[in-house]
């Protein structure tokens, strides 16, 4: 795979430094079928499926075009750059921090950087109005999307228990669970079976055997900062490979300011901006996969006389309902030492409080994962408060070693007023910075306390003592929802704008509501179908 990379790397690096020198030349004559951008989760299955199709499918990624053996490291600082850094204005009563731990900035995009885990929505997660009255009803069931679970799983070697007690899908996983577990997994496994809770190994995009060209996971542990050996799932060492092999061509470092559209109200390609200099890609089909933030950001942007509320927004919903996961750490001490930094982060999970249960007084519920931590993280969590901090912070850091970790992904209902807006600020390329706001509502507020109190009792009852709790969001959702009236969303259920018939959003920002699991599963899930629609319609119907 290493010599894959290092070959798929030079011909991107060949297409920068040649293809672009020369823009009036190729400007209408290298037209693609599909412009496609962002190469993460979904950008890359996107890029593959059109590609393997026939379709002449070019990717325009804002990052590098990594190479793990080279440009990854067994380091937590320097890791960071795999996140978005670019600045953002976040607003609201619980501003979210924005880079790393919610949206990548490369080829491979979070996929780099995420756990692994890989979980499937429940079918309750696409009727929640319905069923608990809250948040909104997706425009598809569970059903729709268990072809293309099914077909993701297997594609990538999903590795995971014999038996999954949760949700519609039991198993078994394409690859065996992943073992050995780590103490911390151990830690949370003796916790919930004491406590008469449900627990299983974690189902994870990470090889517990050799597949694809690609070895088995040595936990190594540092799949929050890329994974140099490949054994975790990637769209930069999985998807994108095999696209260009198809035929597609990536363009990396280069950032897209604007969609373009014409007077028939079209769009009709992108422009986007590469070591300084602009240039534009001419497309049939645009698809936007590249993520919460962005997607609105640049759909905005993009506004004109035509579209003077930004693109595909008729109806006044780009931009809005963005969701997160409430992440909250409890870190609890142990009398032996956990380890935190040992084997892969997320070994060990528990759904037994996903679904709604009126007696606890909320709507809706969580996943809980035992969740080991790199140092640096440790400490900035739990000096995020600003009560521990100085002699206090270091005496305690002095002891990571015998703490252990629970970690929540705990449902946020949508809400309007948690948007995604331009601020008068601009960045390097001349963009609006993007103004993320965020609150949580009462709702949220309950769910945490409950799933704050269940963590603290698994840490109990394994022998630990709570010590600290700490405040944190994850995995950006929502934004641009897809839906079946085009008054209330903003692209149907392919991700098709309902203003524009060739313009497609696809990632995350088409959830209608968060769940309460990671959502990784889902966004390729939904890019797989997406890629089926986008091939029968312009085999059959014509896109153009």
């Amino acid at each position: 795979m290493a010599n894959i990379q290092d070959s798929v790397k030079h011909n991107v690096n060949h297409y920068h430094g040649h293809r672009y020198d020369h823009l009036d030349k190729r400007k209408y004559k290298d037209d693609a079928d599909v412009c496609i951008v962002g190469a993460g989760a979904a950008g890359g299955v996107l890029a593959y499926e059109l590609s393997k199709a026939g379709l002449k499918v070019v990717v325009i990624e804002a990052g590098p075009f990594w190479n793990p053996q080279t440009d990854f490291a067994s380091d937590e600082l320097s890791m960071t750059h795999l996140g978005w850094q670019d600045t953002r204005i976040v607003s609201g009563a619980n501003p979210l921090q924005m880079g790393h731990n919610n949206s990548g900035r490369g080829v491979g995009g979070g996929t780099t950087h995420f756990t692994g885990v890989f979980l499937r929505f429940h079918e309750s997660d696409f009727r929640t109005k319905t069923e608990d009255g809250v948040g909104e009803d997706w425009p598809i069931t569970y059903q729709d999307l268990e072809p293309y679970y099914d077909k993701i799983e297997k594609e990538i070697a999903v590795s995971g228990p014999k038996h999954f007690p949760w949700g519609s899908f039991h198993g078994p996983y394409p690859y065996p669970e992943r073992e050995p577990i780590s103490a911390n997994a151990e830690m949370f496994r003796i916790g919930c079976e004491k406590l008469g809770i449900q627990s299983v190994v974690a189902p994870l995009a990470i090889n517990s055997a050799p597949f694809d060209g690609r070895p088995p996971c040595i936990n190594r542990g540092f799949c929050n900062q890329g994974c140099m050996p490949n054994a975790k799932f990637s769209t930069l060492v999985h998807h994108i490979p095999k696209a260009i092999q198809h035929g597609a061509e990536v363009i990396s470092d280069s950032m897209v300011t604007q969609v373009l559209a014409n007077k028939e109200g079209l769009v009709t390609g992108v422009r986007f901006v590469h070591d300084g200099q602009t240039y534009e890609q001419k497309a049939r089909i645009v698809i936007l996969s590249n993520f919460v933030v962005e997607t609105p950001r640049l759909l905005l942007n993009s506004a004109s006389t035509q579209f003077p509320d930004g693109l595909a927004n008729s109806s006044g919903w780009v931009g809005k309902a963005i969701t997160v996961h409430s992440s909250n750490d409890v870190y609890g001490k142990f009398p032996e030492e956990i380890r935190l930094y040992k084997g892969t982060p997320v070994l060990a999970t528990t759904q037994d409080f996903y679904e709604t249960d009126k007696n606890r007084g909320f709507a809706r519920g969580y996943t809980l994962h035992a969740h080991g931590s790199r140092p640096v993280e440790m400490a900035k969590g739990i000096s995020k408060s600003g009560k521990l901090w100085g002699e206090a912070l270091r005496k305690t850091m002095l002891d990571y070693n015998f703490y252990g970790r629970v970690t929540l992904v705990g449902e946020v209902l949508p809400n309007p007023m948690n948007c995604v807006t331009l601020s008068e600020e601009k960045d390097e390329y001349g963009m609006p910075l993007a103004n993320v706001s965020f609150s949580y509502g009462t709702n949220d507020q309950l769910l945490i306390d409950h799933a704050v109190v269940k963590m603290k009792e698994i840490i109990q009852a394994a022998g630990g003592t709570p010590e600290f709790v700490t405040n944190d969001t994850a995995h950006l959702m929502g934004g641009c929802r897809m839906g079946d009236n085009p008054v209330e969303s903003v692209t149907n259920s392919f991700g098709q704008a309902h203003d524009i018939p060739n313009l497609f959003i696809c990632s995350a920002s088409l959830f209608v509501t968060s769940g309460g699991g990671n959502p990784t599963n889902t966004v390729m899930a939904l890019a797989s179908r997406t890629a089926d629609y986008i091939i029968e319609q312009m085999k059959y119907r014509g896109i153009s």
